[in-house]
Formats: structure tokens, C-alpha cells, sequence
């Protein structure tokens, strides 16, 4: 075991961890230690346990805050993915191909339809008459 001195609220503190996680046992100090350090400097001195205890306390609605978040934004992802996993398996809708007429055939049909309007009248005068 590893033997670690750190400072939490200004007073020492021996703490023992595995070799090798040295640094993260002071890095977590550190975060207890800010939290501390807040506490006094608004209430100020307080016995260790109580000091302690509120940093911890600190620490962990604010982790509980952070875990909120990641679990909002997870589901906010997951949903994204459902949304464009439904958009993948959308039918495509079939395409609807219409011929291009050359103008010539165009004009032809537009000549056809006007001799037939003009029989169409005729036909009608006769009839009428």
C-alpha cells in the first residue's frame, strides 16, 4: 500500500491506496478539498467530521447534477438514432417517369386537336341547320 499526505479545508490527512493510484487519490482530494474550502470560507472554521461531510455532500449533488445531464443527453442521442434508423427503412417512393416530347410532336398533336375542334364545328353547324 501506498501512503498519500493531503490537505483537505487546511487540515492533513495520511490516506492509504493501491501503488500506482497516487494521482487519482490526490486528484479526488483536490475536488474535496475545493468543496472545503468553499464551506469555510462561507461558514467558516467547522469541526473535520461536519467539514467533511458537507464537501462530500457538495460533491455529490453535484455529480448527481452531472449524472442527470449524461442520462438527458443519452436519451436525447438515443432518440436521434431511433429517428434516423426510421428514416433509413422509410419506403422510397416510386419514381414516377414521364416522357420528354420532342416539340415537333407536340406541335403535331396541338395541330390534330385544332382540325378536330374545327370538324366538331362543322359537324355541329350541319347538325344545327
Amino acid at each position: 500500500m501506498a501512503d498519500v499526505r493531503v490537505s483537505i479545508g487546511g487540515r492533513e490527512f495520511d490516506v492509504s491506496c493501491q501503488p500506482g493510484e497516487e494521482h487519482f487519490l490526490r486528484s479526488a482530494a483536490k475536488l474535496l478539498d475545493n468543496e472545503a474550502t468553499v464551506l469555510i470560507g462561507q461558514i467558516g472554521r467547522l469541526p473535520e467530521a461536519r467539514m467533511l461531510l458537507m464537501a462530500g455532500l457538495m460533491l455529490a449533488d453535484k455529480t448527481a447534477g452531472l449524472e442527470d445531464q449524461l442520462r438527458a443527453a443519452e436519451e436525447r442521442a438515443a432518440l436521434a438514432e431511433r429517428v434516423a434508423t426510421a428514416a433509413r427503412l422509410q419506403p422510397v417512393p416510386n419514381a414516377v417517369q414521364v416522357p420528354v416530347l420532342p416539340v415537333a410532336v407536340i406541335d403535331s398533336m396541338a395541330e390534330i386537336a385544332a382540325r378536330a375542334e374545327a370538324l366538331a364545328d362543322r359537324i355541329e353547324d350541319r347538325l344545327a341547320s
